[in-house]
């Protein structure tokens, strides 16, 4: 036996340790979590909820999840674009560049996504309107969305405008020296942004995409006032017939939270995965 055995031996009995005290540790968290939920069911068993009434329309609801899912991933794709060209914008020495990203950044982060909502909603048609009037009947025709249409625009608008500060944080996080040496080789700016700035700044953007995607997800919920049939909009359809409120936003509030924790389970196995990739 060489003198590593003994110290491997001791390390590996460490790490085993920890382990199992962090399993012992999940455990525990577990057991608390489903001692608050048992303790929440009883609660409002107490107070006479119906959980009959949920089990029976949950599907109804459930219909709801892939409107959902398809309006937040649309959104954030649309997000994304506008962000990173957002951050061009910041970045540029255009100040035509630098004054339309800055005067978006503000009005976008300065106003209630509600609002804004509502203004592509119902306040575009009535600018659509009037230029059918002047005889401008393709462009107002334009300017007339649907329900669906108004609720991604409304959705990737805003947080576009959020992502443009992440993606300029990631852009700045690449050394200048990198983009030196890419000028030095006779790189074009497109290439140094395209192979060098990109490539690197990725790497920081992802989490917070994920993070705000992850947002995005129950800001959705803000759409069915206009009439989006996803999961909120369903919920208070059977909530305000029959008046069953708290079981069907608990139903739901439950395919949220799925889909909260689907989504960061998602999110951190991609890191973890970009992670080994730049692991030599």
């Amino acid at each position: 036996m060489t003198r590593a055995d003994p110290d491997l031996r001791i390390g590996l009995e460490l790490l085993a340790a920890q382990n199992r005290e962090r399993l012992i540790q999940k455990v525990k968290v577990g057991a608390v979590w489903m001692g608050l939920l048992a303790l929440l069911a009883a609660t409002l068993l107490g107070v006479h909820v119906d959980p009959f009434y949920a089990a029976e329309h949950y599907g109804f609801v459930l219909q709801g999840v892939l409107t959902t899912l398809w309006v937040s991933l649309t959104s954030i794709s649309l997000a994304t674009c506008l962000g990173l060209f957002g951050a061009l914008g910041r970045l540029s020495r255009n100040s035509i560049a630098q004054g339309v990203s800055g005067l978006y950044i503000s009005v976008i982060r300065g106003t209630p996504l509600l609002i804004q909502l509502l203004i592509i909603f119902l306040g575009l048609p009535q600018i659509g309107r009037q230029l059918i009037a002047l005889g401008f009947r393709q462009l107002g025709e334009l300017l007339t969305l649907s329900a669906t249409q108004s609720g991604i625009l409304a959705l990737g608008l805003n947080y576009g405008a959020y992502l443009t500060e992440v993606f300029r944080a990631g852009m700045q996080s690449v050394g200048h020296g990198q983009e030196e040496a890419a000028r030095a080789l006779g790189m074009t700016p497109v290439q140094i942004l395209r192979r060098v700035v990109l490539p690197q700044a990725i790497r920081v953007v992802i989490p917070n995409v994920g993070n705000y995607f992850i947002s995005m997800q129950k800001d959705s919920a803000l759409i069915s006032i206009v009439g989006i049939w996803e999961i909120t909009f369903r919920a208070t359809r059977f909530a305000r017939i029959d008046s069953k409120y708290i079981e069907m936003l608990l139903v739901g509030a439950a395919y949220y939270w799925t889909m909260t924790l689907a989504s960061s389970w998602l999110q951190s196995q991609l890191e973890r995965r970009m992670a080994h990739a730049y692991e030599r």
